[in-house]
């Protein structure tokens, strides 16, 4: 990489905030990013890509118990953790905020509440979700960072009431009090609008940018395959007998975090969303994706694919199924123009992308 640059030949066509990291000249320090959640799939490629590009990072997790396994894993990925220092965040508490955020160019608020299970109670995935996005963009702001990027979701876009035929934008909106939104999608909806109406309260529009990410895929950098990727595992591990008829807006986990890292530092991405998203293809696809490019691992994919009535009849009794039965059959689509603009690039191959998280997931034995 040239010296003090934050580009690579990907992002050329950015116009952004700087072209150089600014180093201190009496600490001999470089631009610092906060980056929350970084023990995370999205959040360790954001840390060891910026890491990667000269930037520090200060890294947040929850527990202090995880500072090694993120360090293995940046260093895993190809980046040096110099640079990289730990934090301990809680969602829910006032406690290190403004310490965090203190000294830092930017924050990137990647963290989401963690659940290994659907909670009874919603408010228990939602008030988290909405609470930590406030404290990370009033410590942001309050630290007088250049820009606050916030990770979303697609689920805060394609909830908008919408024709079948209609391109969802960056201008559609779940309506976050929609009451037959599971947990999940109403903690994204709520968290991100909370992200605005304290940008808006603060005068801080342009100070603050918000990825829309659809399911996120790619190589993993720890043996935690978290949610999005399981839907790959869950297919290769042979889960069920066939492949349902789910269609994901799946894209490239390193798409995201360059997204992120784009939305950082382009004068443009202020005060705007972006999705970062495919038009949906399905786990049929996938699966014929994984049988042709990884045959020595296809024994227990499903070679039957599930109808999708009969898709719609097992959401009834299959959990996993019955929290995504709206993405079962689905066409929506979305517009990537901005994201390619904002990357210079189109969006990675999905088809890939597929085999590539296959790859890692089987590198790891976790299938």
């Amino acid at each position: 990489m040239p010296s003090g640059s934050h580009l690579d030949s990907e992002q050329t066509g950015c116009k952004l905030l700087s072209v150089k990291i600014r180093v201190d000249s009496e600490v001999g320090m470089v631009d610092r990013v906060l980056v929350t959640g970084v023990s995370g799939f999205i959040g360790g490629h954001i840390a060891a890509e910026l890491l990667r590009r000269g930037y520090a990072v200060r890294g947040s997790v929850r527990s202090q118990t995880r500072a090694a396994e993120v360090r293995a894993a940046v260093t895993a990925a190809g980046a040096d953790d110099t640079l990289l220092e730990i934090r301990q965040l809680d969602l829910l508490s006032d406690e290190g905020w403004a310490a965090a955020a203190a000294g830092c160019r930017f924050v990137l608020h990647v963290a989401s509440p963690f659940v290994t299970t659907k909670p009874k109670d919603p408010d228990d995935l939602i008030r988290p979700a909405v609470a930590g996005t406030t404290r990370a963009v009033d410590a942001a702001l309050d630290a007088g960072v250049d820009r606050v990027v916030v990770t979303s979701s697609l689920a805060a876009v394609q909830y908008a009431p919408a024709s079948s035929d209609h391109i969802f934008t960056a201008s559609d909106w779940t309506p976050p009090d929609r009451r037959d939104l599971g947990a999940y999608v109403t903690s994204k909806a709520r968290a991100e609008r909370a992200a605005w109406d304290i940008a808006d309260r603060r005068g801080a529009r342009d100070r603050l940018a918000v990825i829309n990410p659809g399911t996120v895929i790619g190589p993993l950098l720890s043996d935690d395959p978290g949610t999005s990727v399981s839907a790959i595992q869950q297919i290769m591990a042979g889960a069920l007998p066939m492949v349902p008829d789910l269609r994901l807006p799946w894209v490239h986990v390193r798409d995201t975090a360059d997204a992120h890292i784009a939305a950082m530092t382009s004068e443009t991405a202020g005060a705007t969303r972006t999705i970062v998203a495919t038009d949906p293809s399905s786990l049929i696809d996938a699966a014929a994706v994984l049988r042709e490019r990884l045959p020595e691992e296809s024994k227990k994919i499903p070679k039957r694919a599930m109808p999708t009535w009969l898709t719609w009849l097992a959401s009834v009794f299959e959990p996993q199924l019955r929290d995504n039965r709206w993405l079962i059959g689905s066409a929506q689509r979305f517009d990537h123009t901005p994201v390619e603009a904002l990357l210079a690039r189109p969006l990675r191959s999905i088809p890939d992308t597929i085999e590539e998280t296959g790859r890692s997931l089987a590198q790891r034995q976790l299938i």
